[in-house]
């Protein structure tokens, strides 16, 4: 992470970093551009590319912002082809296309290129106006850190107001890996203890191993711990929004100490080999047998939020329909996904 010292045609503005900004984690959900400059993850309230001055003085860029943007961008959740920036005079009156190409010598688009050169990570924040599979229902999201992989010139879908081709400066993302995204103490503590152990042969506590070669925990097992630690902050709002109760059958479970208790379910699971996303959209708050239901493919969701039993012992008490919060906007792909994963591995056990 490196600290720099933000200058721009306003003069001295204060101090942001490059990559991780202690304290905020992917997830976090903001209400509008102002609460986002804030906490230093964007420099705008405006722009969609954020920029920054690097120690030598040169312009880079340190996050962007995934909000409707052009007709050329797209939007896959792990990567993004994003088209750079124009000035206001460039643009079409719809705001998605433009008049004129695009230039590397306009301001976001250098500096955003020498990330790009520099190996530099970007802060990417969705808004509600992005796709509707991964953005937010309201305000804005920072969604970690990407990794520009190439850019490019390209000729946009849209044409020029003359018919004639409008070339734009074109750029591929790709998230980081969960682990290389920002930890939270705990999980920094877990991932050490974990990386301990991986680095003790099994058997050997004086460090000579029992066995006549070297065994190691796997890498994998961190991995997976530091996802599990984490209630993220995704799936805290989902909950919040039901007040724990259960989008399947109504159930609301409390504990002796008066606290509710729900779990966030991913409609289209986290990881390989499905990848979902760690986004609202995606996520359900489940009582734990209905989460098993939902994992297990006991029941499926149709398009129209009916909830079908796929195994008559699993069905007692389900609503014909899952409750749905209107802040809680649910994407349909993801059901969909998990209907055709479960269809593909045949009928349930009972």
């Amino acid at each position: 992470m490196t600290s720099l010292i933000i200058f721009d045609q306003y003069g001295l503005m204060g101090e942001r970093v490059i990559g991780h900004i202690d304290g905020v984690l992917p997830g976090e959900a903001f209400s509008g551009r102002e609460e986002v400059k804030n906490v230093h993850l964007h420099g705008d309230v405006r722009r969609g590319i954020s920029q920054l001055k690097d120690t030598d003085g040169t312009y880079v860029a340190d996050a962007i912002v995934l909000n409707g943007g052009y007709v050329d961008d797209e939007d896959g959740w792990s990567w993004v082809q994003y088209t750079g920036a124009s000035p206001d005079k460039d643009k079409a009156k719809d705001g998605k296309s433009l008049l004129r190409s695009q230039s590397w010598e306009y301001r976001d688009n250098a500096a955003l290129k020498m990330s790009f050169e520099r190996g530099y990570h970007i802060r990417i924040i969705r808004g509600r106006n992005g796709d509707k599979r991964y953005s937010p229902a309201v305000g804005y999201r920072y969604d970690g850190l990407y990794k520009i992989t190439a850019i490019r010139d390209a000729t946009s879908k849209s044409p020029a107001p003359d018919g004639s081709d409008i070339m734009i400066c074109q750029f591929d993302l790709e998230r980081l890996a969960d682990p290389e995204q920002e930890l939270t103490t705990a999980e920094r503590q877990i991932a050490e203890v974990l990386k301990q152990q991986e680095e003790t042969p099994v058997g050997d506590v004086q460090g000579t191993s029992a066995f006549s070669g070297e065994v190691k925990f796997p890498k994998a097992r961190v991995m997976r711990v530091q996802r599990l630690v984490r209630d993220a902050a995704t799936v805290r709002r989902v909950k919040a929004l039901y007040d724990h109760e259960c989008q399947m059958c109504g159930l609301r479970l409390v504990g002796l100490d008066e606290k509710p208790y729900s779990e966030g379910a991913h409609i289209r699971p986290l990881g390989s080999p499905h990848h979902g996303p760690d986004v609202e959209r995606n996520i359900l708050c489940l009582c734990p047998n209905c989460h098993v239901r939902l994992d297990i493919g006991a029941v499926v969701i149709e398009d129209n939020w009916s909830v079908v039993v796929r195994a008559g012992v699993f069905g007692d008490g389900l609503r014909a329909k899952l409750k749905m919060h209107r802040e809680h906007k649910v994407h349909e792909d993801y059901v969909r996904y998990h209907r055709e994963w479960w269809a593909n591995q045949g009928s349930p056990a009972s």
